[in-house]
């Protein structure tokens, strides 16, 4: 499914009746060969937005799975970039990844943690992530919010892009709908849950959860990914600063 090296429909199939750990555990191996993996259109799109900030001395990525994220920090932190995660298959495929970039600076590190419980005080001037967030309930956003925030140095920044949602005639906005309705019942009658919905991340209560978190928030438009018909942006880009 979606290439030779991707997962197919049963790797799929498994991975949704684990456990949001155990099932990234099991795709880690074929993770970046499907659409889950943000694209670098995207990934480059943020650093460009991001560069008129830093440098930056330290950067996390914040759930970073295969380490995707560090094609963000790495040109933009000088000192330290640290991804973490709490599947141990993603964080092996992320260090395989990282060793073959020949170590060049800045210093990589990876931490298995569960981030609504984040170890670190004070210690990023930026953190990142990409496409995680669907892995948290609304009710946990608030914990979440505020565990990076205490990740941060005062005046450290928390980036993430965020996609305009389909309008209800799009084909998207039934397809997503729908992919959420079916976990919903998947979750219903079996445990564990696999948490993972596309339609649970509005742009403004989580600007009110980061708000409350502490976080003074502006948004930034993505221009190089596009415009809607009625010219607003396919995507912004959250800035929430410490």
């Amino acid at each position: 499914m979606f290439s030779p090296q991707g997962p197919s429909l049963r790797d799929l199939a498994v991975q949704a009746l684990s456990s949001v750990e155990r099932g990234y555990d099991l795709l880690a191996p074929t993770f970046d060969h499907t659409p889950f993996r943000t694209p670098d259109r995207v990934l480059d799109a943020v650093t460009t937005a991001l560069r008129p900030f830093g440098p930056f001395e330290t950067g996390l990525d914040v759930c970073c799975g295969t380490g995707a994220g560090l094609r963000v920090l790495r040109p933009l932190c000088r000192t330290r970039v640290t991804g973490v995660d709490f599947s141990a298959g993603m964080l092996e495929r992320a260090r395989a990844a990282a060793a073959a970039g020949h170590g060049a600076p800045p210093r990589q590190e990876w931490v298995r943690a569960d981030v609504r419980a984040l170890p670190f005080t004070g210690a990023f001037d930026l953190a990142v992530s990409f496409g995680a967030f669907g892995h948290f309930l609304p009710a946990e956003r608030p914990e979440l919010f505020t565990q990076i925030r205490r990740a941060l140095r005062p005046g450290g920044v928390l980036a993430f892009p965020i996609g305009a949602p389909p309008p209800v005639t799009s084909p998207w906005y039934w397809l997503l709908a729908g992919f959420d309705a079916g976990m919903r019942v998947r979750n219903a009658v079996r445990r564990p849950p696999f948490v993972m919905y596309y339609r649970t991340f509005p742009l403004g209560p989580v600007r009110d959860d980061l708000t409350r978190a502490g976080f003074t928030v502006t948004l930034l438009p993505l221009t190089e990914l596009g415009r809607r018909p009625d010219g607003s942006p396919r995507a912004r880009l959250v800035l929430a600063h410490a």
